[in-house]
């Protein structure tokens, strides 16, 4: 029965802040769970979101009604807590504290039975996952200068062995346009993708679109305000590259409108948001009805990029064929001193890959001593 639960919030301060279409970045936070077992068995997990007012969530509200619960029955668990919250907590902060809560579950069970999480996901299909590099983001300097760090940045990436690049643009429409045809001169054997973070508008997410396409990108992500999830579809019908979305989407509920219209080719969640992955193996299943894949956005730490790494090992490509385009994992490769420095067991990158972990779990383990440096609050409920 499950003894107790942790919630451990994580922050530092950035030296080299970073921005995106929205906003910059000069603190990176993080929120762990941690689920004990009577037995002594523990799993982790991570919330995406607000740290600290997730970590309200989680502590003062759904950990109550999980303590004495049976871990082998994580969804009934999850059940349980969606019902618990079902008046006001259909999508948004709440979710995301389930969804940290249910990872780590995944992990517990995982621990209990012996068996690694994507032999919990359905069963490994291979061994490693081809991984893309998110980077590239903006700095605070001259744009002529701005190319001339992404690029770098991006060679960088390229020589550690990543085959593919996923490029931030939505800055403005000048400088999106210098950028993807820069990364595309530079790098003319590379996969490229890029993501705007809902920063355009229909029309200019028209113009990008065609732009993207003509340089042989493999994806336009986000190129509209989530608010708006029927405009995919008049995009999609102007432009012919795939447009991807859903990492601020949330249940198999609420993919089903999201996808539903036709207007994203490629599926998003975040199993640190999305519902965990409980909820993502279920909106995998209706993304597989509707011939669409899905790549989960992962970001964050060392939890989620293992959840994310099992997800897309038990994964099948639709429609399926002899000789198949392997999915690939993201890895943000952004200043984040949390992602590998907390953990005592990690992932094994090599050459643009990582090895999916067959060890009980998820793979990953934080290293508590590790975990005090950086950690702001810790709340406990038992």
């Amino acid at each position: 029965m499950i003894e107790c639960i942790r919630t451990y919030r994580l922050s530092q301060k950035l030296e080299d802040p970073f921005g995106f279409s929205q906003w910059h970045y000069d603190i990176r936070n993080a929120l762990i769970i941690e689920v004990v077992d009577d037995s002594g068995a523990v799993g982790w997990g991570e919330c995406y979101g607000p740290a600290e007012v997730t970590q309200t969530a989680v502590n003062s509200y759904y950990a109550p009604h999980l303590i004495g619960w049976d871990p082998l029955r994580n969804e009934a668990a999850w059940q349980h807590c969606w019902r618990a919250g079902l008046d006001f907590s259909l999508k948004g902060v709440m979710m995301g504290a389930i969804s940290g809560l249910d990872m780590a579950l995944f992990d517990l069970k995982g621990h209990l039975l012996g068996v690694s999480a994507s032999e919990l996901m359905g069963g490994r299909l291979r061994d490693k996952v081809e991984c893309y590099a998110t980077g590239m983001y903006f700095r605070k300097v001259s744009e002529p200068e701005l190319l001339d760090v992404i690029v770098n940045e991006a060679q960088g990436y390229v020589d550690q062995g990543f085959s593919a690049l996923k490029i931030k643009i939505g800055k403005n429409m000048t400088f999106d346009r210098h950028l993807i045809d820069l990364m595309r001169r530079t790098f003319p054997d590379t996969r490229l993708m890029a993501d705007s973070n809902h920063a355009y508008d229909l029309s200019e997410a028209i113009e990008i679109g065609r732009l993207l396409d003509d340089r042989g990108y493999k994806w336009f992500e986000e190129p509209l305000s989530p608010a708006r999830s029927g405009s995919f579809r008049q995009l999609s019908d102007k432009i012919d590259i795939a447009i991807a979305a859903g990492e601020c989407e949330q249940t198999r509920w609420g993919f089903q409108d999201l996808l539903g219209t036709g207007g994203v080719q490629i599926a998003q969640p975040d199993l640190a948001y999305c519902g965990g992955p409980t909820e993502a193996l279920k909106i995998r299943a209706l993304a597989s009805s509707l011939g669409i894949n899905v790549i989960p956005h992962a970001w964050g730490t060392m939890l989620n990029l293992a959840c994310a790494a099992h997800f897309l090992a038990s994964a099948y490509v639709e429609p399926g064929r002899a000789e198949v385009q392997p999915p690939l994992l993201e890895t943000d490769r952004s200043d984040n001193p949390m992602r590998e420095q907390i953990f005592r067991q990690k992932l094994e990158f090599a050459k643009g890959s990582i090895r999916v972990p067959t060890t009980p779990g998820l793979g990953v383990e934080p290293e508590r001593e590790e975990m005090e440096r950086f950690c702001a609050q810790m709340t406990e409920c038992s």
